[in-house]
């Protein structure tokens, strides 16, 4: 009689019977540390352990064990699951170990899905085509045959559309721009909002432009967030034929440095062009901005050009009247505590000056040459906070100024930014000191209010800590 030892499928039942539980419990204890880790290689072992190795097992025992036929139906569904399975895997496997988790700036994250899709499906589809040749003993060569010509036929059909999908898919694995990114096209500028494999969506802020990838990639474009942080907005101003080139550049550079679209660390440039005109150019933190700033520029350059008696598009300012200069000097008259001489006296030596809504008036810590006075319109008073942030300490109305350290050369207490159109009296420092001089209740009143104003900023940093 013969022994159990000498018959073939008593060591194939036993490897089975001691391999799959250790490999199971092996698989189990990777498959916990990759998904403790994060991995995307969780997934592949998990098939692994979860399909493959029971349906080898079962398939082993199977043609090893019980030596059925391998022709049997019974065997041929487990060998096509086992199959398919193994292509599951093979292809879970490639996808978690080339393309998930890739860097931004590898070739990896730079391939389109669909040509990941295309990838899949012949990979299925050579892979079904063994699986039914060496399980089911079909004939495939006839089926492929017929694909290739029909796939011919279809694409000399289908050329210039394919051409066209094609191109824009190259596009896309070049990706010149992404998302975010704000693009120059000869027919839109805009925001990138959307990118599929047909077309890009094109945030234009008037509507959205769908241009498809094909016009992209044959057309000539600026990507105007390429590369980081070097978008610079230029402004084209005309100024009068006397005026000194190195003023404007000067004014021109120095409303620049106040906009707050301008990019930290940065310094705008003003250049001459000749011909009256002048170009300053902005460096910004995003083309978004650009509107915002050239509005606010334009606007503030209109009013400082006239403060510095510039003739901004070739244009005089005639604000400032004998009539409107004796108006708001009696305004102030009872401030500065001045007889009818005075008055008289101080029209000499004050002008009138306009600031527009968000203008700054005064810089913290620079000491002023003169003292200003509001006439009309609101000032707020701010300081510094310890994070880099203003807090708001006070607002200014009709009748109270600003600039009193002038008087004993020390910087300015706070910034002061008006929060409208503000017409402010300028007094200067000179007769500033000779008003002071023969009228000692006025430097009483001016030192108080230092004392003032100091306290109040010391209590408004008080609370922006607390």
């Amino acid at each position: 009689m013969k022994s159990v030892l000498d018959a073939d499928w008593f060591y194939w039942a036993l490897a089975v019977a001691i391999g799959l539980p250790v490999g199971l419990v092996v698989l189990t204890e990777v498959n916990n540390a990759l998904a403790r880790r994060g991995s995307s290689l969780a997934k592949p072992v998990g098939l692994l352990r979860n399909y493959i190795l029971p349906l080898g097992a079962l398939l082993i025992l199977l043609v090893k064990a019980t030596e059925i036929s391998a022709e049997a139906t019974t065997v041929r569904v487990v060998a096509t699951g086992f199959g398919f399975v193994v292509m599951v895997l093979l292809l879970s496997g490639l996808n978690a170990a080339l393309f998930q988790g890739a860097p931004d700036s590898s070739w990896r994250s730079r391939i389109p899905s669909i040509f990941l899709d295309v990838a899949r499906f012949a990979l299925i589809a050579v892979g079904v085509a063994m699986i039914f040749a060496y399980v089911w003993g079909a004939d495939v060569g006839g089926l492929f045959t017929a694909l290739g010509v029909t796939s011919i036929v279809l694409g000399l059909a289908l050329q210039n559309a394919v051409g066209q999908i094609i191109s824009g898919l190259l596009l896309l694995f070049e990706q010149p721009f992404k998302l975010g990114d704000w693009l120059d096209t000869p027919s839109a500028r805009g925001r990138v909002v959307e990118v599929n494999w047909r077309a890009t969506h094109i945030d234009t802020g008037s509507g959205l432009q769908i241009m498809p990838n094909s016009v992209l990639a044959g057309a000539s474009f600026t990507n105007l967030s390429r590369p980081d942080a070097s978008h610079s907005l230029s402004i084209v101003s005309t100024f009068g034929a006397s005026d000194s080139p190195d003023e404007v550049c000067a004014l021109m550079t120095r409303v620049a440095e106040q906009l707050p679209q301008r990019r930290p660390g940065t310094a705008p440039k003003a250049i001459a062009l000749g011909g009256s005109e002048f170009r300053v150019s902005i460096p910004l933190r995003s083309p978004a901005e650009d509107g915002a700033a050239k509005a606010m520029f334009q606007r503030w350059i209109w009013y400082a050009s006239r403060r510095a008696q510039l003739h901004l598009d070739g244009n005089d300012d005639d604000f400032v009247t004998t009539e409107r200069l004796t108006r708001a000097v009696r305004q102030m008259a009872p401030v500065l505590r001045l007889s009818h001489t005075e008055q008289q006296e101080l029209l000499t030596h004050t002008t009138l000056a306009r600031f527009g809504a968000g203008e700054t008036v005064q810089v913290a810590g620079e000491v002023p040459a003169r003292m200003s006075f509001i006439v009309a319109g609101r000032v707020r008073v701010s300081v510094a906070g310890p994070d880099g942030g203003l807090v708001p300490v006070r607002t200014l109305e009709d009748g109270e100024f600003l600039g009193q350290t002038a008087l004993t050369r020390e910087g300015s207490l706070a910034f002061a930014h008006a929060l409208e159109e503000t017409t402010m009296l300028q007094l200067e420092r000179d007769h500033l000191e000779q008003l002071v001089l023969h009228n000692p209740m006025l430097l009483q009143q001016i030192g108080r209010l230092i004392e003032d104003r100091r306290a109040s900023t010391r209590q408004a940093l008080a609370a922006a800590v607390g």
